[in-house]
């Protein structure tokens, strides 16, 4: 989700709604603080997801295809999980002040993006153990799904989204697609074993695979809750059933997860994924794309009616960019999904590489239609799919402590953020002492500053570099892609 998309997104949002589209704005461009952060890897000028959300999650730079570990850690060298890992991500570090954690996302629950919060591993491919070769088994490497039931995973109040087939065993059919049975080789059933050790525990755990057993949770009664709503990634939204099998919209999981975790007294960590903006991307197909981004924004707005501004801070980001590019000279107004005619039209919207290559002379686009779902914009490059690209992406930030944000920031540089203002850093002195608005005023440059003195090329954290102390209200996170309830 880089400048473009967001760009595009906002005009589509507009003219959807009978304007130019060009003057509107989507409810995160309304945040008061705005900020860019660099997405490469320690490895890779263009990055993975995996490597990108180890970094904002995790508070370090990773290598490309590796997620929850360090940079000492290559892709596929199970070994070095062993000896060179030692991080904490977010999630741990919220658990162990007592905070509920969670996540919600419309991709696999064990994809990419999700999985650095509770596990590690040396290749994000690693979802289950059908796809764990021969060598990391016998190195001892856990697949990712597995380790939802960790240290770490076992105690995320709330995991919702897609991949039912990492959970369930070879043996049994999904409860959806009779046709398709789980992948699981090892016989285990993961979703059977997440609620016998929350029932070992004494808590009150709800699963759900459709609508109807989404609706049918109370909050109120609910300690756990476990969503998986397809067996591979959720459905597209303009594709989504509004009928009882069908699955709940990105908007509806944020707005349970978030009374599910309310709940705790000490706050909470949420992070938020509209994963599928990312696939159709890389599918070419910019109107979906678009829409995805749209309902994101209506999950950025259920979770801002869901809490407290005073005391929540709302982080608004991208794990990475698309090549994207809106070209031409069109006038106001003109669709954002439509063409521009240059002796011939072609789309306003086009890739730089991509399935939507057409070779020369470039076709003649007159009676097309360009702003269907499947539609795949033009590509300058052949290629089987759309990349990702290098470009800076967005930081919006509103609630305590979003003045931290303020620049050109390294991605990790949000980990360590979201620790100082939660108060869950090395030191967390600045949390001890004073709590005067005032002085949070006038002290705002210099504390940031100090991160970033302390905030190095690998996240690496000096233990008493505080030099600022701050007053502090911050009672939870949301990242979405976050949330931080303080």
């Amino acid at each position: 989700m880089g400048p473009g998309t967001v760009t595009a997104a906002r005009i589509h949002k507009g003219q959807l709604q009978g304007r130019p589209g060009e003057e509107g704005s989507l409810a995160f461009d309304r945040f008061p603080n705005v900020a860019l952060s660099k997405t490469y890897n320690v490895d890779h000028q263009v990055t993975d997801s995996a490597a990108t959300a180890t970094a904002f999650l995790c508070g370090v730079k990773a290598n490309y295809g590796t997620l929850g570990v360090g940079p000492k850690v290559k892709r596929g060298d199970c070994n070095a999980i062993k000896t060179e890992s030692n991080i904490t991500c977010f999630a741990e570090l919220a658990q162990r002040a007592g905070k509920a954690t969670g996540f919600v996302t419309t991709s696999r629950v064990t994809h990419a993006t999700p999985a650095p919060l509770y596990a590690r591993t040396a290749d994000r491919m690693w979802e289950g153990d059908s796809e764990l070769p021969e060598e990391a088994k016998e190195g001892g490497c856990v697949d990712i799904a597995a380790q939802l039931l960790g240290p770490v995973g076992s105690n995320l109040n709330v995991v919702m989204g897609g991949g039912r087939k990492f959970l369930l065993p070879n043996t049994e059919p999904d409860p959806e697609q009779s046709q398709s049975r789980g992948l699981r080789e090892d016989g285990r059933n993961l979703v059977v074993e997440w609620m016998r050790d929350k029932e070992t525990r004494r808590f009150q755990a709800k699963y759900a695979y459709d609508q109807s057993s989404f609706d049918s949770i109370e909050p109120s009664e609910t300690d756990y809750m476990l969503g998986l709503f397809e067996y591979s990634h959720m459905k597209y939204e303009s594709e989504r059933s509004m009928e009882e099998n069908g699955e709940p919209s990105l908007a509806e999981m944020v707005q349970k997860a978030i009374q599910v975790m309310q709940a705790n007294e000490k706050g909470f960590f949420l992070l938020v994924e509209g994963a599928r903006i990312d696939h159709a991307h890389h599918s070419s197909t910019a109107r979906r794309a678009l829409e995805e981004v749209l309902s994101m924004e209506k999950a950025v707005l259920a979770a801002m009616q869901q809490v407290n501004l005073d005391e929540t801070l709302i982080v608004v980001t991208a794990d990475h960019s698309h090549p994207l590019t809106i070209s031409s000279y069109a006038t106001r107004g003109n669709p954002i999904l439509g063409e521009y005619v240059d002796f011939m039209p072609y789309t306003t919207l086009s890739y730089a590489n991509g399935p939507g290559y057409r070779s020369s002379p470039r076709p003649n686009l007159t009676n097309v239609i360009t702003d269907t779902y499947v539609y795949q914009q033009a590509s300058a490059v052949p290629s089987r799919i759309v990349s990702h690209d290098g470009t800076d992406v967005g930081i919006y930030a509103t609630g305590p402590m979003a003045h931290l944000f303020h620049s050109t920031h390294e991605q990790h540089y949000i980990y360590h953020v979201m620790s100082y203002a939660s108060c869950l850093d090395v030191s967390g002195k600045h949390c001890q002492r004073l709590r005067d608005p005032a002085f949070y005023r006038s002290h705002s440059t210099l504390d940031a500053a100090s991160i970033n003195e302390r905030t190095l090329l690998y996240g690496e954290v000096h233990a008493g570099a505080h030099k600022v102390q701050l007053w502090v209200a911050l009672h939870s996170i949301i990242i979405i892609l976050f949330i931080l309830k303080l």
